[in-house]
């Protein structure tokens, strides 16, 4: 492994930055409030964490969306033990109360992924229509780079039947 120079550090963290650019101001609190959020599968475990999810922090009352009444009154007996371990993995007492809420707890992943759609060739009708769009542009060059915009995007939108 190669020497370090003298007065080079390592890498820090991005989460480590933003924590120490925050220390003492207002944003400090929020950002440990969204760690609630990351940490939540960790500390509940996936059984739960497939059936509950938090949906909402707003002084100190975490709001957790659960998928059936059966599971919230299960949660319910658990409430002041996850919060205490909330607050033990993040390092401060933020979860004072944990509120349940019947409904569909929001997905844990919520990258979706795109799927570039195929292109497509134009209808006559479509041409007709976007020559009949763009002739009131004066500019040739102008009025040429939007015809190929709206052709670009037609040819990737499904044909309605």
């Amino acid at each position: 492994m190669a020497d370090r120079k003298p007065g080079r550090r390592s890498p820090s963290a991005l989460s480590k930055i933003l924590a120490d650019s925050f220390r003492g101001k207002p944003l400090e609190k929020r950002l440990g409030e969204v760690e609630i959020w990351r940490i939540w599968g960790q500390v509940v475990g996936a059984q739960i964490a497939a059936k509950a999810q938090p949906s909402r922090f707003t002084n100190g009352v975490l709001t957790v969306v659960v998928i059936s009444a059966s599971w919230m009154h299960q949660l319910n007996f658990m409430k002041r033990d996850i919060a205490e371990r909330l607050n033990e993995k993040l390092g401060n007492k933020l979860v004072l109360e944990i509120f349940l809420k019947a409904g569909k707890p929001p997905t844990q992943d919520k990258t979706e992924v795109w799927v570039k759609p195929e292109k497509r060739e134009l209808t006559v009708a479509e041409k007709e229509r976007i020559a009949a769009t763009v002739a009131a542009v004066s500019d040739p060059e102008l009025r040429s780079q939007f015809a190929k915009l709206l052709e670009l995007n037609l040819a990737r939108t499904p044909v309605k039947d």
